[in-house]
Protein backbone atom coordinates (compact mmCIF):
# COMPACT_ATOMS: atom_id res chain seq x y z
CA UNK A 1 0.00 0.00 0.00
CA UNK A 2 1.31 3.49 -0.98
CA UNK A 3 1.69 5.80 1.87
CA UNK A 4 -1.13 7.74 0.08
CA UNK A 5 -3.49 5.39 0.14
CA UNK A 6 -5.83 5.36 2.86
CA UNK A 7 -6.54 2.01 4.06
CA UNK A 8 -10.00 3.08 5.00
CA UNK A 9 -13.07 3.16 1.82
CA UNK A 10 -13.85 6.72 1.06
CA UNK A 11 -17.41 7.37 1.51
CA UNK A 12 -19.21 8.71 -1.62
CA UNK A 13 -20.05 12.63 -1.49
CA UNK A 14 -23.43 12.71 -0.95
CA UNK A 15 -26.39 13.96 -3.22
CA UNK A 16 -28.27 17.34 -2.94
CA UNK A 17 -31.53 15.77 -1.19
CA UNK A 18 -35.12 16.80 -2.15
CA UNK A 19 -38.54 16.79 -0.49
CA UNK A 20 -41.62 16.90 -2.79
CA UNK A 21 -44.92 18.13 -1.43
CA UNK A 22 -48.00 17.40 -3.57
CA UNK A 23 -51.75 17.09 -3.52
CA UNK A 24 -52.84 15.57 -7.03
CA UNK A 25 -51.54 13.29 -9.65
CA UNK A 26 -47.99 13.99 -9.00
CA UNK A 27 -47.07 14.74 -12.52
CA UNK A 28 -44.10 17.00 -12.48
CA UNK A 29 -43.05 15.19 -9.71
CA UNK A 30 -42.93 12.04 -11.48
CA UNK A 31 -41.05 13.88 -14.20
CA UNK A 32 -38.89 15.48 -11.69
CA UNK A 33 -37.84 11.60 -10.59
CA UNK A 34 -37.41 10.30 -13.74
CA UNK A 35 -35.09 13.07 -14.35
CA UNK A 36 -32.83 11.95 -11.88
CA UNK A 37 -33.03 8.51 -12.44
CA UNK A 38 -31.63 9.14 -15.76
CA UNK A 39 -29.19 10.98 -14.59
CA UNK A 40 -29.79 14.31 -15.83
CA UNK A 41 -30.14 15.68 -12.48
CA UNK A 42 -27.40 14.82 -9.81
CA UNK A 43 -30.32 14.79 -6.40
CA UNK A 44 -32.29 12.15 -4.88
CA UNK A 45 -35.67 12.43 -3.89
CA UNK A 46 -35.67 11.74 0.22
CA UNK A 47 -39.41 12.20 -0.12
CA UNK A 48 -42.75 12.37 -1.02
CA UNK A 49 -45.39 14.20 1.45
CA UNK A 50 -48.75 14.77 0.51
CA UNK A 51 -51.47 15.62 2.35
CA UNK A 52 -54.20 13.83 -0.27
CA UNK A 53 -54.40 10.04 1.19
CA UNK A 54 -56.35 8.71 -2.02
CA UNK A 55 -54.01 11.21 -4.07
CA UNK A 56 -52.88 9.27 -7.58
CA UNK A 57 -49.46 10.54 -6.67
CA UNK A 58 -48.95 8.66 -4.00
CA UNK A 59 -48.61 5.50 -6.10
CA UNK A 60 -46.62 6.70 -8.65
CA UNK A 61 -43.99 7.98 -6.18
CA UNK A 62 -44.27 4.32 -4.64
CA UNK A 63 -43.86 2.77 -8.05
CA UNK A 64 -40.38 4.74 -7.93
CA UNK A 65 -39.45 3.59 -4.67
CA UNK A 66 -39.70 7.35 -3.17
CA UNK A 67 -40.72 7.11 0.77
CA UNK A 68 -44.27 8.37 1.04
CA UNK A 69 -45.58 10.31 4.06
CA UNK A 70 -49.27 10.90 4.18
CA UNK A 71 -50.52 13.99 6.33
CA UNK A 72 -54.27 14.36 5.72
CA UNK A 73 -54.72 18.34 6.76
CA UNK A 74 -58.11 17.31 7.28
CA UNK A 75 -56.76 15.57 10.77
CA UNK A 76 -56.07 18.82 12.30
CA UNK A 77 -57.81 21.52 14.23
CA UNK A 78 -55.71 24.35 12.35
CA UNK A 79 -53.67 25.16 9.60
CA UNK A 80 -50.78 26.11 12.18
CA UNK A 81 -50.79 22.37 13.63
CA UNK A 82 -51.12 21.09 10.24
CA UNK A 83 -48.00 22.83 9.12
CA UNK A 84 -45.78 22.45 12.70
CA UNK A 85 -46.53 18.07 12.17
CA UNK A 86 -45.60 19.01 7.76
CA UNK A 87 -42.39 20.70 9.45
CA UNK A 88 -41.28 18.10 11.49
CA UNK A 89 -41.84 15.18 8.94
CA UNK A 90 -39.63 17.15 6.45
CA UNK A 91 -37.00 18.19 9.03
CA UNK A 92 -36.57 14.33 9.13
CA UNK A 93 -35.46 13.56 6.04
CA UNK A 94 -32.88 16.74 6.05
CA UNK A 95 -33.65 18.39 2.76
CA UNK A 96 -31.93 20.69 0.40
CA UNK A 97 -35.00 21.74 -1.26
CA UNK A 98 -38.29 21.59 -1.03
CA UNK A 99 -40.28 21.27 -4.54
CA UNK A 100 -44.22 22.22 -4.11
CA UNK A 101 -45.64 20.30 -6.91
CA UNK A 102 -49.35 20.87 -7.14
CA UNK A 103 -49.30 21.38 -3.31
CA UNK A 104 -52.95 22.72 -2.65
CA UNK A 105 -52.34 24.02 0.45
CA UNK A 106 -51.88 27.36 1.93
CA UNK A 107 -48.86 28.25 3.52
CA UNK A 108 -48.06 29.91 7.16
CA UNK A 109 -45.95 32.30 7.35
CA UNK A 110 -44.42 30.09 10.14
CA UNK A 111 -43.42 27.42 7.54
CA UNK A 112 -42.35 29.59 4.58
CA UNK A 113 -40.26 31.38 6.60
CA UNK A 114 -38.38 28.05 7.64
CA UNK A 115 -37.79 26.96 3.99
CA UNK A 116 -36.94 30.66 2.65
CA UNK A 117 -34.50 30.21 0.05
CA UNK A 118 -34.86 26.82 -0.15
CA UNK A 119 -38.48 25.96 -1.83
CA UNK A 120 -40.00 26.40 -5.51
CA UNK A 121 -43.49 26.19 -6.64
CA UNK A 122 -44.67 25.87 -9.87
CA UNK A 123 -47.37 28.07 -11.00
CA UNK A 124 -49.42 28.24 -14.35
CA UNK A 125 -49.34 31.87 -15.28
CA UNK A 126 -46.73 33.77 -15.82
CA UNK A 127 -45.98 35.75 -12.64
CA UNK A 128 -46.87 38.35 -11.42
CA UNK A 129 -50.00 38.12 -13.85
CA UNK A 130 -52.83 35.69 -12.48
CA UNK A 131 -51.87 35.09 -8.75
CA UNK A 132 -54.04 32.35 -7.05
CA UNK A 133 -56.38 30.21 -8.82
CA UNK A 134 -58.01 29.58 -12.19
CA UNK A 135 -55.44 31.10 -14.38
CA UNK A 136 -56.13 29.41 -17.47
CA UNK A 137 -59.92 30.79 -17.58
CA UNK A 138 -58.61 34.06 -16.42
CA UNK A 139 -56.31 34.27 -19.35
CA UNK A 140 -59.08 33.16 -21.78
CA UNK A 141 -61.58 35.93 -20.74
CA UNK A 142 -58.65 38.32 -20.78
CA UNK A 143 -58.15 37.85 -24.13
CA UNK A 144 -54.69 37.44 -23.78
CA UNK A 145 -52.58 36.24 -26.46
CA UNK A 146 -50.37 33.69 -24.61
CA UNK A 147 -49.91 32.78 -21.37
CA UNK A 148 -47.47 29.96 -19.15
CA UNK A 149 -46.05 28.96 -16.49
CA UNK A 150 -43.76 30.17 -13.84
CA UNK A 151 -41.22 28.37 -11.32
CA UNK A 152 -40.55 30.51 -8.14
CA UNK A 153 -39.26 31.09 -4.81
CA UNK A 154 -41.86 30.55 -2.39
CA UNK A 155 -42.45 33.62 0.00
CA UNK A 156 -44.65 35.02 2.55
CA UNK A 157 -46.76 36.36 0.29
CA UNK A 158 -49.04 33.79 -2.21
CA UNK A 159 -47.27 33.32 -5.61
CA UNK A 160 -45.28 36.68 -5.22
CA UNK A 161 -41.56 34.86 -4.70
CA UNK A 162 -39.07 35.95 -6.90
CA UNK A 163 -39.36 33.76 -9.95
CA UNK A 164 -36.60 32.00 -11.81
CA UNK A 165 -38.07 30.69 -14.96
CA UNK A 166 -40.73 30.99 -17.47
CA UNK A 167 -42.42 29.06 -20.01
CA UNK A 168 -44.88 31.26 -22.48
CA UNK A 169 -47.16 29.50 -24.73
CA UNK A 170 -49.64 30.83 -26.98
CA UNK A 171 -53.21 31.19 -26.43
CA UNK A 172 -54.99 30.08 -29.59
CA UNK A 173 -58.38 30.42 -31.14
CA UNK A 174 -60.74 27.76 -29.97
CA UNK A 175 -59.00 27.07 -27.28
CA UNK A 176 -61.05 25.98 -23.91
CA UNK A 177 -59.71 25.45 -20.26
CA UNK A 178 -58.79 22.26 -20.98
CA UNK A 179 -56.69 22.27 -24.08
CA UNK A 180 -54.85 25.39 -22.97
CA UNK A 181 -54.10 23.69 -19.61
CA UNK A 182 -52.52 20.50 -21.59
CA UNK A 183 -50.78 23.09 -23.54
CA UNK A 184 -49.28 24.65 -20.15
CA UNK A 185 -48.46 21.62 -18.15
CA UNK A 186 -46.42 20.42 -21.77
CA UNK A 187 -43.94 23.36 -20.58
CA UNK A 188 -44.24 22.88 -17.19
CA UNK A 189 -42.67 19.51 -17.59
CA UNK A 190 -39.61 21.19 -18.96
CA UNK A 191 -39.09 23.92 -17.14
CA UNK A 192 -39.58 22.52 -13.46
CA UNK A 193 -36.65 19.65 -14.01
CA UNK A 194 -34.55 22.82 -15.37
CA UNK A 195 -34.95 24.69 -12.02
CA UNK A 196 -34.45 22.02 -9.83
CA UNK A 197 -31.33 21.13 -11.09
CA UNK A 198 -29.60 24.59 -11.50
CA UNK A 199 -30.55 24.90 -7.81
CA UNK A 200 -28.53 21.53 -6.62
CA UNK A 201 -26.01 22.42 -8.85
CA UNK A 202 -25.57 25.80 -6.55
CA UNK A 203 -26.47 27.76 -10.22
CA UNK A 204 -29.61 28.97 -8.74
CA UNK A 205 -29.49 30.99 -5.43
CA UNK A 206 -32.70 34.02 -3.74
CA UNK A 207 -29.97 36.45 -2.54
CA UNK A 208 -31.43 39.50 -0.49
CA UNK A 209 -35.12 38.72 -1.93
CA UNK A 210 -33.92 38.42 -5.76
CA UNK A 211 -33.38 35.09 -7.90
CA UNK A 212 -29.98 34.96 -9.19
CA UNK A 213 -28.38 32.47 -11.65
CA UNK A 214 -24.93 32.04 -11.34
CA UNK A 215 -24.45 35.26 -9.33
CA UNK A 216 -26.57 37.48 -11.57
CA UNK A 217 -29.82 38.68 -10.71
CA UNK A 218 -32.20 37.80 -12.92
CA UNK A 219 -35.30 39.56 -14.18
CA UNK A 220 -38.81 39.85 -13.24
CA UNK A 221 -39.62 37.31 -15.62
CA UNK A 222 -36.41 35.04 -14.99
CA UNK A 223 -34.83 33.08 -17.41
CA UNK A 224 -37.94 33.28 -20.00
CA UNK A 225 -38.64 30.51 -22.41
CA UNK A 226 -40.92 30.53 -25.61
CA UNK A 227 -43.45 27.46 -25.98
Amino acid sequence: MSQAQSPFPTEAPSRPRIVILISGSGSNMVTIADKIRAGEIDAEIAAVICNEPEAAGIQKARDRDIPVAVIDHRGFTSRDEFDFSMMRTIDDYEPDLVVLAGFMRILTPDFVRRYEGMMLNIHPSLLPKYQGLHTHQRALDAGDSHHGVTVHFVTEILDDGPNAIQASVPVMDGDDVDTLRKRVQLQEHIIYPIAVKWFVEGRLAMIKGRACLDGNVLPESGVKLEG
